[in-house]
């Protein structure tokens, strides 16, 4: 593998540094004109529109390069049935980098139940059908159609949650790497600013991109194993019989007692009996690929640098669901940047070779990422048009990146990484500040002061040594890892700051909280309640039975009703009627329908009636999408004789479980009764207090209440 991480900001820059900086990126001839610009060094590619903010990821890449001194010019929503669109820059002097935009483009299009969406929240006016199906395939194809010559660099969130063979909800299959499909030189995947700098210097340098195969964050094609380095088969690790004790993903052990463990050794039954397959050859200048075969008769080092995991090929996974939910878990395991080792795939002929996640980014390289001189505005070419996912976000601050909370039906874990990425308090406060100064329309409120998660800010392992070893794939489930720093005080801290700041006249959070990590800090929960929200809090406990819980990879119920005990018990204190939002879904992976109506039952005695409900949603990468496909648990060692777990597959399945969480409504009653009489429990039908819907349609006359909400002086509902 390559040399250990330079820091972010240690090459010396470009000679286009003589520039200087761009109010916007440029999107035509006669920005570049303006700018001096007789062509650009790269340009990007992307389905959203061009919004100058640290939010949008087509900002932070150009402006990244920007910052080392490389002209970077942006081609916005292009029309992809006219290759001139791809040509009104001209020639990159390095590559295309092509992105699809913050959202994956399928995702973006179709809802859970594949129907169209109607509008676009990245697009001027939320307008429709700005941007193709599989975007970063077709944008690819149409930038190699108009320039044979120039490489293509692929990334943003739907490349890297498809960089190795995928389920495709949209097409019910398993796909190709979208790296094979796409025709692309490389894919970067995650938070890719390391991975940018090195490749673009590198190309500067007169370096190609087939030279650059072994950058972390990446994902090239290769015709072979190269010589020299040792494959361990996927199935050696985790797979049935009696191979290996194979370590539990949620618990710490010593890693020297681990089979494969993290310093390389492999534990076998007889350590000194020769085997031809994997001994050193008697010629020292030969060097062979060694591999390690299943099962393993001896045990012997392995150099971590020269070691990769083989998977199943594309072909197999594609035919075989069981091969493709271990695939899937063995890559889950391999996503610590300290200890990932390399993945290879085959497809067809050609290898599709993962290397190691990027290292996360240090505190100071995170300011300088967030500090970039964005306009915080759309492009002046949109005019008056509104887009709707700026003006979401124009007034919030993302104060870090990452989750440790490895909700298996969530892919935030798989592309931003486990290791939680914080800015300084400093960095946070001057952003707030600006946007105070620069944003039109400010009025004094702060949207979110948050993230992936609210309370995650520098929460991280109080050891290095074990974080660098760990491979668990939460730090929170089953229970809180007991290495996990809980302490907000950082947090606490930095909304203290921020309130003070002149000019403020509230902080919201809007992020989604996990409560069962603020119940370990009292004082955080009382600040927050107390000063932070606005009526109503967002929280995801996602379901009450444990058995779903355990497949979602979520606490039980008893945190949560911890949580709400503090929150009403802060919020009286405070003198505030304030009100839990509590998210759910419908028709996870091995959610039976006794389930949902568990949960329904429980929305009624709480007198609830949600609207922030969702159906699960089978994006490319994530373990619950696994399960979804497989039938299996992708969080169990696999084995052909698995019990298959029982998927809500079908339409209907999934709009009668998604009814049972709007019990409420009039419009869901007669599936309601239909399936409850077929569960034996027509007990619930009538009018009683016990009853979840009435025996026959009656008009609702109640006025529905707002999520989570529990109006004073209402009868139970």
């Amino acid at each position: 593998m390559s040399q250990p991480e330079q820091h972010l900001f240690s090459n010396y820059p470009y000679w286009a540094e003589c520039f200087g900086t761009a109010p916007f990126l440029p999107m035509s001839r006669d920005e570049m004109d303006q700018l001096g610009w007789d062509s650009c060094d790269v340009i990007l590619v992307t389905g959203d529109a061009y919004v100058d903010h640290p939010s949008f990821g087509m900002a932070v890449m150009g402006r990244m390069l920007e910052s080392q001194g490389f002209r970077v010019g942006i081609i916005a929503q292009p029309d992809w049935n006219n290759p001139k669109e791809f040509t009104k820059l001209g020639k990159p002097n390095f590559y295309f980098g092509i992105t699809a935009g913050n959202m994956d483009s399928m995702i973006n299009r179709y809802t859970a139940d594949l129907k169209v969406r109607s509008d676009d929240a990245y697009t001027p006016g939320g307008e429709p059908g700005k941007r193709p199906d599989r975007a970063v395939i077709v944008y690819s194809q149409k930038c190699r159609e108009v320039y044979k010559d120039v490489p293509i660099v692929i990334g943003g969130i739907e490349a890297s949650l498809r960089r190795i063979a995928q389920y495709d909800y949209w097409s019910d299959q398993v796909r190709r790497s979208v790296l094979i499909d796409s025709g692309a030189d490389i894919l970067l995947y995650g938070n890719a600013e390391r991975a940018i700098v090195d490749l673009t210097h590198a190309l500067a340098q007169g370096r190609t991109v087939a030279d650059l195969i072994d950058m972390r964050g990446t994902t090239v094609v290769r015709d072979a194993t190269p010589a020299g380095w040792t494959e361990i088969d996927s199935t050696r690790i985790d797979w049935p019989g009696q191979i290996d004790v194979i370590p539990n993903p949620y618990e710490m052990k010593d890693t020297k007692t681990m089979s494969c463990s993290t310093d390389g050794s492999v534990e076998g039954a007889d350590a000194k009996a020769p085997n031809p397959d994997i001994d050193e050859p008697s010629d020292p200048d030969v060097m062979p690929i060694r591999i390690v075969p299943m099962p393993l008769q001896r045990k012997f080092d392995l150099d971590a640098k020269k070691t990769v995991v083989r998977l199943p090929s594309f072909e197999k996974v594609r035919n075989d669901s069981a091969l493709y939910a271990h695939a899937s878990r063995v890559l889950h395991q391999e996503a610590n940047p300290y200890n990932a080792r390399p993945l290879v795939q085959k497809h067809g002929t050609k290898e599709i070779w993962v290397n190691p996640p990027p290292i996360p980014l240090e505190t100071d390289e995170m300011d300088s990422v967030f500090g970039f001189p964005y306009a915080r505005i759309p492009h002046p070419s949109y005019g008056e048009a509104k887009i709707p996912a700026y003006d979401m976000i124009r007034f919030s601050v993302n104060i870090m990146r990452g989750c440790f909370g490895g909700c298996t039906f969530c892919s935030i874990t798989e592309h931003e990484g486990r290791i939680i990425q914080s800015r300084s308090q400093e960095s946070v406060l001057t952003e707030i500040e600006e946007i105070r100064d620069k944003v039109p329309g400010f009025t004094g409120t702060i949207s979110d002061l948050g993230g992936p998660t609210a309370n995650m800010y520098h929460l991280t392992c109080k050891s290095e040594a074990i974080l660098k070893s760990c491979r668990r794939l939460s730090c929170v489930y089953p229970t809180i890892c007991k290495n996990l720093e809980t302490s907000h005080k950082p947090t606490t801290e930095l909304y203290r700051a921020a309130r003070k700041i002149p000019g403020i006249k509230r902080i919201a959070i809007a992020s989604g909280l996990r409560y069962d990590l603020a119940i370990r800090d009292p004082e955080y929960v009382r600040e927050l309640v107390t000063h932070h929200v606005g009526g109503l809090l967002k929280i995801a406990p996602e379901h009450t039975e444990d058995n779903v819980l355990n497949k979602m990879m979520k606490p039980g119920m008893g945190s949560y009703d911890t949580f709400k005990k503090m929150f009403d018990k802060y919020s009286k204190e405070a003198g505030k009627e304030q009100y839990l939002v509590p998210y759910f879904i419908a028709a996870h992976p091995g959610t039976e329908n006794s389930d949902m109506m568990n949960l329904a039952l429980w929305l009624k005695k709480q007198k609830m009636r949600v609207d922030q409900v969702q159906t699960f949603y089978p994006s490319p990468m994530s373990l619950a999408t696994a399960m979804y496909h497989s039938q299996r648990n992708p969080l169990q060692r696999m084995s052909y004789k698995s019990e298959k777990m029982h998927i809500p597959r079908e339409l209907s399945q999934r709009r009668l479980q998604k009814a049972f969480l709007r019990y409420h409504d009039a419009k869901n009653w007669p599936m309601l009764r239909t399936e409850l009489k077929a569960m034996g429990r027509s007990d619930l039908i009538g009018s009683g207090p016990n009853a979840l819907i009435p025996a026959e349609d009656t008009p609702n006359k109640s006025r529905p209440a707002r999520p989570g909400f529990k109006p004073k002086g209402r009868g139970k509902r």
